[in-house]
């Protein structure tokens, strides 16, 4: 029994749809986690400019 050419064409699209898949979802995670470490950088930043503000307030208040 000899399998029809549109099979392999088949297997051979689901195998590169899911090779699609898999490469898009680590690109997308890589560019979250980006995302995530830029705005906790900037949380950051502003959580010291507000503990340096608080301590010159602070100070000058005492």
């Amino acid at each position: 029994m000899t399998i029809p050419f549109w099979i392999y064409a088949v297997v051979a699209g689901i195998i590169v749809s899911a090779w699609m898949a898999i490469k898009t979802g680590r690109e997308e995670r890589k560019l979250e986690m980006e995302e995530i470490e830029r705005e906790g950088e900037i949380y950051m930043k502003r959580m010291e400019k507000e503990k340096k503000m608080r301590e010159g307030i602070n100070v000058t208040g005492e």
